[in-house]
């Protein structure tokens, strides 16, 4: 049987391609930055699978340059870069990498979370810039104690699910809000369900783990921000435009909040004119939550697995749109 087409927008962990080249002749795209559209539907056009990260947006026009495609597999758990409409209307299946970058991503946000309390990044800057000039003073880079805190958690999935966890280790009171209650979560961890508006008012840190939607865009804007304490910090590890970044800029800068910690913007890679940079009180990453090797190496392997699946007619372990499977069975889609 012949070897399927694919092409990978990206370079990726070697475990995705020792995956894929037993089936498949692979184009890989040899620049460290992402294809341009017209570079995407170029490649495309003769392909059986394309392999895509978030940062690739494979919008309608894409979709259509590529008319042999049976499947996209994106390196992500989020998938909105992706018109999962058009695959589907054209039975092209759609997969995602999730579950395997949950820890990771929880250990992140902990860390941008005791980063922004302790000031972390600023006391670096202090360091290295050859500012620190007394051993030893009483009111130097005073931060936020975590322990015994409140810890708020929007979002209670998976890696909010995570957060939760780990702050009994430090005795946290946690409560969440989800736009679905979970009350079995609730008697396991020990975590309480309040209303959006109440765990910004109560909590002392509050960590955003939702996906992003129309529903979710600019959740945390200037009206949220004004609900929180002076001495609250914000964690977003989710996607950018869940937080009206103009808003934070004026909560930070005018101290209705006392930080941020911040691994996604509204723009990535961020402008080197955003006034986030010049905030103190702002911990800026450069979305990183799932860089382990563990995680990264992880999402290779999944997305191509799925990949494979698809072309040998398989159901994937991971599917966005099993409603492609009335315009296209699984049946139809092995060529491997």
């Amino acid at each position: 049987m012949a070897k399927a087409k694919v092409y990978v927008t990206r370079e990726i962990p070697q475990i995705g391609i020792d995956i894929l080249k037993p089936h498949c002749d692979i184009e890989i795209n040899p620049r460290e930055g992402p294809p341009t559209k017209e570079e995407l539907k170029d490649r495309v056009e003769d392909k059986d699978g394309l392999l895509c990260l978030l940062t690739e947006k494979i919008d309608k026009d894409v979709i259509a340059a590529g008319p042999k495609l049976k499947v996209i597999s994106s390196i992500s758990v989020g998938y909105n870069h992706i018109d999962v409409a058009e695959a589907t209307k054209r039975g092209i299946y759609v997969t995602f990498t999730p579950g395997v970058l949950t820890d990771a991503t929880a250990d992140f946000a902990w860390a941008l979370l005791m980063g922004t309390a302790r000031r972390v990044a600023e006391a670096d800057r202090y360091v290295r810039n050859h500012r620190w000039k007394i051993a030893w003073g009483p009111m130097m880079f005073l931060g936020s104690e975590i322990y015994r805190r409140t810890l708020g958690i929007i979002g209670l999935g998976r890696i909010g699910t995570g957060v939760a966890q780990r702050a009994k280790g430090f005795s946290m009171k946690v409560v969440y809000w989800d736009i679905i209650r979970q009350q079995e979560k609730e008697k396991d961890i020990g975590i309480q369900y309040l209303e959006f508006e109440d765990v910004l008012r109560q909590a002392d840190f509050v960590t955003i783990h939702v996906p992003y939607a129309p529903e979710t865009h600019h959740l945390i804007g200037r009206d949220q921000l004004k609900l929180m304490k002076p001495n609250a910090h914000l964690i977003n590890t989710s996607r950018g435009p869940v937080v009206d970044e103009a808003a934070l800029t004026v909560a930070l800068r005018e101290k209705w909040i006392a930080g941020a910690g911040l691994d996604v913007f509204e723009n990535e890679p961020i402008d080197p004119k955003n006034p986030l940079l010049e905030l103190d009180n702002a911990v800026l990453a450069p979305h990183i939550a799932s860089a382990t090797r563990e995680s990264r190496y992880g999402m290779a392997r999944i997305a191509a697995e799925n990949l494979i699946a698809i072309l040998r007619g398989e159901s994937p372990p991971h599917l966005v749109n099993p409603e492609a499977r009335n315009v296209r069975p699984l049946s139809q889609t092995k060529i491997i």
